[in-house]
């Protein structure tokens, strides 16, 4: 079995993940605002039907409701643990309301040492990449980590929901997945046909074609517990190999993982519905409309006419980035007028979230 990485605390590590967050903003920020100057905003360009695109083996099927497990992986860092917290909160209150087909719910801490959120968050405790591996990239642990919690843990739900911390749920989530087929959230910047040469390497010509591949990543996905088991180690490996190509490793940049996931289904034969209302991502998604999930990875800088500043801090801003030593305090200051109801949204549940979390800022 891979072995249990050297896990320090001491300030070298927070460097390294102010420079990771930093790094990820940056990337981020700069990808969002050349796709939405260009005119690429993809949701908006579509109807109202939150149905991207369903496999055509899919549309006369009976869609039968299921309960799904919650499971989300995560460091035993600062920054990581606040996300969880927040996360799991509105969980639990969602999951009690009508129309919820949540299920059991666990952090997958891939620390390979026990935190001080265990008796708070179910957990279980996997083993990290051995040290080195990752080479800085973090999110590499995210498809060991999901290999080996499908081996060792108990699972009574039939689907799981891959999660991540910085995940808020707006209300109540059904099962997305129908009979068969998975349910995924389409990412814009996801593109295989755009990188067949590079996508080849890991896809060969007789599995099929590149649009074979969905353009998404491993979360938000709602899926078949079994039909997971056959994806992740396959989705492990390919991780690996595309990391170890300093071609792929370029090109794909900080979604390399996100990709990895996309050709380890499609190398299954695994086709995904694209859900665009599965989530929203503030600020560039202004309303909520009917959508479940509060993604809130991009940061939200405003200056005081509520205007969105590109590029700068704003006068007023949220950014998870802001937080990486620590959690948020309690009650922070909403958004001036004219900031759109995405981020008034998520300012006041992350305040209800730290106003009733016990003993919040102990992370």
């Amino acid at each position: 079995m891979i072995g249990r990485k050297n896990m320090g605390r001491a300030s070298p590590v927070l460097l390294v993940l102010l420079a990771l967050g930093f790094f990820f903003a940056t990337y981020n920020l700069l990808t969002m605002i050349f796709h939405y100057r260009s005119g690429g905003n993809r949701e908006g360009a579509l109807s109202s039907d939150p149905i991207i695109e369903m496999p055509e083996s899919a549309r006369n099927l009976k869609n039968a409701k299921l309960p799904f497990h919650v499971a989300l992986t995560a460091t035993d860092a600062p920054y990581s643990k606040w996300q969880c917290r927040i996360m799991y909160y509105w969980y639990k209150k969602q999951k009690e309301l009508p129309g919820s087909e949540m299920g059991g719910f666990t952090r997958i801490l891939h620390s390979g040492i026990p935190d001080n959120l265990m008796d708070e968050i179910p957990t279980m405790v996997v083993d990290p990449l051995p040290s080195g591996l990752d080479r800085g990239y973090v999110v590499l642990n995210r498809p060991w980590a999901f290999v080996q919690w499908l081996q060792k843990a108990t699972i009574e739900e039939e689907y799981i929901l891959m999660a991540e911390p910085d995940h808020i749920f707006i209300k109540p989530l059904p099962n997305l997945a129908h009979v068969g087929y998975p349910a995924a959230f389409p990412f814009f910047y996801i593109k295989p046909d755009q990188h067949e040469k590079i996508v080849r390497k890991f896809y060969p010509e007789e599995k099929g074609p590149v649009k074979n591949i969905d353009p998404i990543g491993n979360s938000p996905v709602i899926i078949k517990k079994d039909m997971l088991e056959k994806i992740a180690p396959t989705w492990m490996n390919v991780s690996l190999n595309m990391k170890d190509d300093p071609e792929t490793d370029k090109a794909f940049g900080w979604v390399l993982e996100m990709y990895a996931y996309a050709v380890a289904s499609a190398l299954h034969g695994v086709q995904h519905i694209l859900r665009k209302d599965f989530m929203l991502q503030p600020p560039w998604d202004t309303e909520l409309g009917k959508k479940f999930i509060i993604h809130y990875t991009y940061g939200c800088d405003y200056n005081l006419k509520g205007e969105l500043t590109y590029g700068k801090f704003g006068e007023w801003r949220f950014d998870k980035r802001s937080y990486l030593r620590g959690p948020p305090p309690k009650n922070l200051a909403l958004p001036p007028p004219g900031v759109p109801e995405s981020v008034v949204t998520l300012v006041k549940m992350v305040n209800e979230a730290t106003a009733n979390i016990p003993n919040w800022g102990t992370e």
